[in-house]
């Protein structure tokens, strides 16, 4: 699943976009960089009921924002992404 896909689903499970998890992050001063992955895996799962794997989806989103390693643009792994830039405002406004 590319790492898009994630945030995707995310949004089709919760109807929360990634830039409205960010907000929430940053209420709860989960966007702090000394915020253990943990205490934020366990929000997520707990008020939304968010696996580890679409959790770290958003963990990295927090802590690095929207940009991925270019690695993973135009691979043929299964984490392949169009961009090296994710979609934070939600499927319905991508361009």
């Amino acid at each position: 699943m590319s790492f898009q896909a994630y945030l995707d689903t995310i949004e089709d499970k919760t109807g929360l976009t990634p830039r409205e998890f960010i907000a929430l992050a940053h209420e709860r001063g989960y966007d702090d960089p000394a915020t253990k992955a943990g205490t934020i895996l366990e929000w997520l799962k707990t008020d939304y009921n968010l696996g580890r794997g679409h959790g770290m989806a958003l963990v990295h989103v927090f802590k690095k924002g929207a940009t991925i390693d270019a690695k993973h643009v135009g691979s043929s792994g299964s984490h392949r992404d169009e961009s090296d830039t994710l979609w934070l405002d939600g499927k319905k406004t991508r361009p």
